[in-house]
């Protein structure tokens, strides 16, 4: 198993790069003046009518984008899920501004206020406690309302946790499910692992410090042969990873009992290759829609089996289908 150990005493990477050679100090201006000449040409412009929907940091407040700064300065409105935790991000930006609540309790009332003033053309941003909005945070149902008015909706991309994880996990990346929070009591649970099984690519879930322990003992049971990781509290001071079988990945959890925020990964399973069975279903379905010709390379390509297979029982199918018709 690889990867930094659960523990308070780990050294997360940007702390482990502070102990090296002190910055170039040089540099600085000149990257002062290139900032400016960036936050100078967003802020030149109005802040067009519309609903913003924008990454804030996940951990390390640095990792906010220019771009999204002026959004947050410059829309009409701004609403956010915990008003005292958006605060402090602001703040650190010198922005003292109003910030109004929308969450997972927001109900038809609020959004019915935030779009009358959409539909009046102000701006709106909406931010959630942590990275991309919607990502396992409400907002869905306010942005299908603006879309449905009419308005406006612009994404300003930054962090996410879940992209985060996916891409230092070491696991493939083309093609991944998001199944967002596992259900809270175990034997749901389990039901979602289970059925997630079959479903092709690597699979990522979020979870809480207070379940990672039994989560990861449902890994072991459910994919004791697929490579996981395990990342928790990324881009904070203890930011810390596990890469290996689940097996050992739960023997590291239960000796060092990690709490704080949690990114699942499983690498998918090992594709069987098609049994003839599987072919020939998938020659009957194909030969009903274009020719035999057309279907045999269909067949071959989408299940990745030899041609001169495939065209062999394409012919049996026909002709058994032949001797039906006679």
């Amino acid at each position: 198993m690889s990867g930094q150990r659960f523990s308070k005493n780990s050294k997360p990477a940007a702390a482990v790069a502070s102990e090296g050679p002190a910055p170039n100090h040089a540099l600085k201006p000149e990257l002062a003046l290139g900032l400016e000449r960036q936050l100078d040409k967003l802020l030149a412009a109005p802040l067009a009518p519309g609903l913003y929907i924008v990454s804030t940091p996940i951990g390390n407040l640095a990792d906010i984008s220019i771009r999204a700064l002026c959004v947050l300065a410059s829309a009409d409105a701004v609403f956010c899920e915990d008003t005292r935790h958006s605060r402090k991000l602001l703040a650190a930006y010198g922005m003292g501004r109003r910030l109004e609540a929308y969450h997972d309790f927001s109900g038809d009332k609020d959004r019915a206020r935030i779009l009358a003033a959409l539909t009046h053309g102000r701006s709106v941003a909406l931010i959630s406690d942590a990275g991309t909005p919607l990502i396992a945070d409400p907002g869905f149902k306010l942005v299908r309302a603006a879309i449905e008015e009419g308005i406006g909706v612009f994404a300003i991309p930054g962090p996410s946790a879940l992209l985060a994880a996916l891409v230092t996990a070491g696991l493939p990346t083309d093609r991944f499910h998001f199944g967002g929070f596992l259900p809270p009591k175990q034997a749901a649970r389990r039901h979602e692992l289970e059925a997630a099984r079959a479903i092709p690519g690597t699979l990522v879930f979020y979870e809480s410090g207070a379940r990672i322990e039994e989560t990861a003992e449902a890994l072991a049971e459910i994919f004791p042969d697929r490579p996981v990781a395990i990342a928790r509290e990324l881009t904070k001071l203890f930011e810390t990873a596990l890469r290996g079988s689940p097996s050992a990945i739960l023997e590291e959890i239960r000796a060092s009992k990690p709490a704080g925020e949690f990114v699942i990964l499983i690498g998918p399973g090992e594709q069987k290759p098609p049994e003839r069975e599987d072919i020939e279903n998938a020659l009957r379905s194909a030969m009903r829609r274009v020719s035999l010709k057309e279907a045999v390379e269909e067949v071959a390509k989408g299940l990745g089996v030899g041609r001169k297979q495939v065209y062999n029982l394409a012919l049996q199918a026909r002709s058994k289908g032949n001797d039906r018709a006679r």
